[in-house]
C-alpha cells in the first residue's frame, strides 16, 4: 500500500476534509489529488524528484503531498516560518527543483550566499488541486516502485548544526498509520488537525491516520483559542492531536460545554508537565494520552492506550515497534533504571539525507538511537527522563532538568519553566530557571527555593532564576531551550562589557 492509496479509504462521498468553509469528499480529494498529480507531471516532476511543499495548513497542502507521492516523487514540507537563508538551505540540500507556495518567495540573495545554482521554479499551491484544460493524464507509477521507496523528506531542527533531512519511505508512514489504530479512530469521528502539516505529528496523526481511517478531517492553518475553541465546538470534534502549551490553553479558556463531543486528546511533541495533564484532565474529565515520537520513526514510538492511560508516562510501545534501554556502554540497563532508548521497527525511516555517515551513527546495531533517556515501569509503560544533551553534569552528578521543571511547575504561579545547564567555575554545570507566572501572579524565590529544598537533593536545585514575561517555543511548541540560553549568554557579555 502506498501512501497515496489513503485518499481511497473513506465512502466516496463521506467528508474527508473541511477547511473552514470549505468541504471536500473523499470523492473530492481523489480528483483533486489527480489534477495535482497531471499538473507536476506535464511540469516535469518524475519518479524520484524532490518536490517542497511550503504552505500553512489547508485543503492543497493535503492535494499536493498526495499528489507528489502519486507520482512516486518526494514531498519536501518546509516550515513556512522559517527564513530565506534556511528555505535556501533545505531546497539545496535536498535538491528541489519544483516548489508549491501559498506565496511567492524570493530566494534570489539567499541562494547565491549559499552558491547554489538550482532553478526553482515556483507554483501557487491554490492552484495546484483544480483540473486544467489540455492537460493530460499522468502515467501509472512503474511497476518497480515499491512501498519501500521514499515518500517525503521531513528537516529535522537538531540541537547543533543544519538540520538533517529524515527520508521516511511509503512503508514507514504506512507502518505508522497502522499502529495508530490503537487510538480506536473510526469514520465517523472528526479529528482537527491545528498542528503543522510540516511536521511529522501533525501530518501522520491529524492528516493520515484519519483519512487511513475514513474520517473527517478539520483543517486550521494556525492555532487560536478563540477560532480553536469555537471549531472543537461548531464541527463537534471527538479527536485532539495537540501540544502542552495548547492544553495549557485549552483548560484556561475552554468551557466544558465547549468540549463535550471529545472523546481523545492525544499530546505530544515535546513531554507533557504532570500540571498540566492534571489541570486539563480534572476540568474536562478527559484523559489525555500522552504518546511519544521523532521525525525519524514517523514519528510514534509509544501511546497512552485510551482504554488505560497512566498520568505521567508516554505509553506503552506501539505494535511492531521493538525498543531497549542501554548505558554509556550500550549495556541494557536492569530494571527500573534509566537510559537511552533506542528503538527498532517498519517505521524506522531510511536514513538522514546525503548523510552516511551520520546515518551509521543514528542506526549502529540495527537500532535507532533516540537521544532521549527514559525509564520503564513494571506494566512496560515508558517515562521520558530527559534529552541526553539537555542533561546537566554538575561536579559530576546526572541532572535531568525535566525532574526539576516538573517541581517548578507544582508551585503556585508558575505558568512556563524551562531549567537549562549554564557554566559553573566550580561546577562545571549548574541549572538555571527560567520562568513565566500566570496572570496576576508573583513568586518568592526564596520560598521557591526552599520548596525545591524539601523536594529535591541540594544540587539539583537551580543556581539562578530568571523571571520572563513569556518563554519563546519553537513551531511545534517545545520551549526554545536553545534560543534562551543564547539571550541569555549574549546579555552575560553585554553585562561584561559595561
Amino acid at each position: 500500500m502506498f501512501i497515496h492509496d489513503l485518499i481511497h479509504q473513506g465512502a466516496p462521498d463521506a467528508m474527508a476534509i473541511i477547511d473552514h468553509d470549505r468541504r471536500f469528499t473523499y470523492r473530492d480529494l481523489q480528483t483533486a489529488t489527480a489534477a495535482c498529480r497531471n499538473r507536476l507531471y506535464a511540469s516535469g516532476v518524475r519518479q524520484g524528484d524532490r518536490v517542497g511543499i511550503f504552505s500553512r495548513n489547508s485543503a492543497e497542502f493535503v492535494f499536493a503531498f498526495m499528489g507528489i507521492a502519486s507520482l512516486g516523487a518526494i514531498a519536501v514540507p518546509i516550515n513556512f516560518q522559517l527564513s530565506n537563508r534556511e528555505i535556501a538551505y533545505i531546497i539545496k540540500d535536498a535538491g528541489i527543483e519544483t516548489i508549491l507556495t501559498y506565496q511567492p518567495l524570493n530566494l534570489v540573495d539567499a541562494m547565491a550566499q549559499l552558491r547554489c545554482d538550482l532553478k526553482v521554479s515556483q507554483h501557487d499551491i491554490r492552484n495546484i488541486g483544480r483540473p486544467k484544460a489540455g492537460v493530460p493524464d499522468a502515467p501509472e507509477l512503474s511497476e518497480y516502485f515499491n512501498e519501500g521507496n521514499p515518500c517525503e523528506i521531513i528537516y529535522t531542527s537538531g540541537t547543533t548544526g543544519n538540520p538533517k533531512g529524515a527520508v521516511l519511505s511509503h512503508r514507514n508512514l504506512i507502518t505508522n498509520t497502522e499502529q495508530l489504530d490503537v487510538m480506536h479512530c473510526r469514520a465517523e469521528h472528526n479529528v482537527l488537525c491545528v498542528l503543522p502539516m510540516y511536521h511529522c505529528f501533525g501530518l501522520t496523526c491529524s492528516l493520515l491516520y484519519p483519512l487511513h481511517c475514513g474520517a473527517t478531517v478539520i483543517i486550521l492553518d494556525s492555532f487560536t483559542p478563540k477560532e480553536t475553541i469555537s471549531t472543537i465546538r461548531d464541527e463537534r470534534i471527538t479527536d485532539l492531536y495537540i501540544v502542552p502549551s495548547i492544553c495549557s490553553l485549552l483548560t484556561k479558556l475552554a468551557s466544558t460545554e465547549d468540549m463535550k463531543t471529545v472523546r481523545l486528546v492525544v499530546s505530544g511533541g515535546t513531554t507533557l508537565p504532570l500540571k498540566i495533564q492534571q489541570d486539563f484532565i480534572h476540568k474536562f474529565g478527559v484523559d489525555i494520552c500522552e504518546g511519544y515520537g521523532l521525525s525519524e520513526t514517523s514519528p510514534v514510538v509509544t501511546m497512552n492506550p485510551p482504554e488505560r492511560p497512566k498520568v505521567g508516562s508516554c505509553g506503552i510501545a506501539v505494535p511492531g515497534v521493538q525498543w531497549k534501554l542501554l548505558d554509556a556502554d550500550g549495556n541494557s540497563v536492569p530494571q527500573g533504571e534509566a537510559g537511552e532508548l533506542v528503538v527498532k521497527g517498519e517505521n524506522v525511516m531510511l536514513g538522514y539525507w546525503n548523510l552516511p555517515d551520520v546515518t551509521h551513527d543514528a542506526m549502529r546495531g540495527g537500532w535507532f538511537h533516540t537521544g532521549d533517556v527514559a525509564r520503564v515501569d513494571e506494566d512496560g509503560y515508558l517515562y521520558i527522563v530527559d534529552r541526553i544533551k539537555d542533561m546537566i553534569i554538575s561536579m559530576g552528578e546526572n541532572i535531568y532538568p525535566r525532574e526539576v521543571e516538573e517541581l517548578i511547575y507544582q508551585y503556585p504561579g508558575i505558568y512556563e519553566a524551562a531549567v537549562i545547564g549554564i557554566d559553573d567555575k566550580l561546577r562545571g554545570q549548574a541549572g538555571a530557571c527560567f520562568y513565566s507566572l500566570h496572570d496576576g501572579a508573583s513568586v518568592n524565590i526564596r520560598e521557591l527555593k526552599k520548596f525545591l529544598q524539601a523536594n529535591l537533593a541540594l544540587y539539583k536545585i537551580p543556581r539562578e532564576f530568571h523571571q520572563m514575561e513569556k518563554l519563546p517555543r519553537t513551531t511545534t511548541g517545545k520551549i526554545a531551550k536553545r534560543q534562551i540560553l543564547k539571550a541569555f549568554q549574549e546579555s552575560k557579555e553585554k553585562n561584561k562589557e559595561k
